[in-house]
């Protein structure tokens, strides 16, 4: 014999509401901007309005080492950590240090509610001068003697080996300032007073980062690997032709010479797929850099066509 057994409508219904309850469950778990096989665009939509404003104000936000904790980098939503000038993890720090140091800071990002991993960033500017036994190159002024840019491009993917050895993605390097005032307290960090070896230069960049694809769009960023890093062009634009050489000072010229001396050397940058660009301390013609619209969203965003990360250093 059997049983018949009849389900009630009250039962169907309370399946049915079950059944799309789990669904709406699943789809808020699956996260658009983690799937790395959707467009980049559709996953940065989805990131930024998921955002609170705290949360966006915390990743505009770069630290050094010195104030950072994986508890900080948690609570705050820090979205960067840096290594200013000979700050390490302690002295004589190997690279396992570096990591660790590195690793815990990322663990606080992580741990966030939306798990934005942080950036960090040094100078690595002649090598990775900040680390203890890492191979270290002539400052940039030698380099430029030399003439060869097949030789910057090869001590640009030795410096990125080594970073990416103590755990770090990323350089504040190349400057592509051009030197045109030897009073200039950082003449030592330009390739030139010349901007056609300037230009040449920037061989450092592909060096870091890697060749970008011939098909690539100008503007958009290429690193190409775990062996690579990201670049960073600086420092936008004329530092090197302030008034009396004097640092963060008032670079006062014509259009056509910003063109022909300053500007050649980020056009370059960009061709080859430069990461990111920092914005210079000093003026021009008066004009502070950091609010210079003209020439941070108009010139390098839309004559220049760079798409990527703009750094504001204050």
């Amino acid at each position: 014999m059997r049983l018949k057994m009849e389900k009630s409508p009250t039962f169907v219904i309370g399946l049915i509401v079950f059944l799309l309850l789990v669904a709406i469950a699943d789809a808020e778990e699956y996260r658009v901007y983690q799937d790395p096989k959707k467009p980049i665009n559709r996953r940065i939509k989805d990131l930024l309005k998921r955002m609170t404003l705290e949360e966006k104000i915390g990743q505009m936000v770069q630290i050094e080492r010195t104030v950072a904790s994986a508890e900080v980098m948690k609570n705050q939503y820090i979205g960067s950590v840096l290594s200013g000038g000979g700050s390490s993890p302690g002295p004589g720090s190997s690279p396992e240090k570096w990591v660790d140091m590195v690793n815990e800071f990322q663990k606080g990002s992580l741990s966030t509610r939306l798990g934005i991993p942080m950036i960090y960033g040094i100078d690595a500017v002649h090598g990775h001068n900040t680390v203890y036994k890492a191979t270290i190159f002539p400052h940039n002024i030698g380099l430029g003697a030399t003439r060869d840019p097949q030789l910057v491009k090869k001590i640009g993917a030795a410096t990125a080996l080594e970073l990416r050895a103590t755990g770090i993605p990323y350089t504040f390097a190349p400057c592509i300032a051009v030197c045109r005032d030897p009073r200039w307290g950082r003449c030592y960090e330009s390739y030139s007073e010349d901007p056609t070896v300037v230009e040449a230069m920037t061989e450092i960049i592909p060096g870091l980062q890697g060749d970008i694809p011939t098909t690539s769009r100008k503007g958009v960023p290429y690193v190409g690997g775990k062996q690579k890093v990201v670049a960073c062009a600086k420092h936008y634009v004329g530092d090197g032709g302030t008034i009396k050489g004097i640092n963060s000072n008032n670079t006062v010229t014509s259009f056509h010479n910003l063109l022909s001396i300053h500007m050649p050397a980020y056009d370059y940058s960009i061709i080859k797929g430069v990461a990111s660009i920092m914005v210079s301390y000093s003026s021009l013609n008066g004009i502070k850099m950091h609010v210079n619209r003209d020439f941070i969203t108009g010139f390098l965003k839309h004559t220049l066509r760079f798409r990527v990360i703009r750094l504001f250093s204050l």
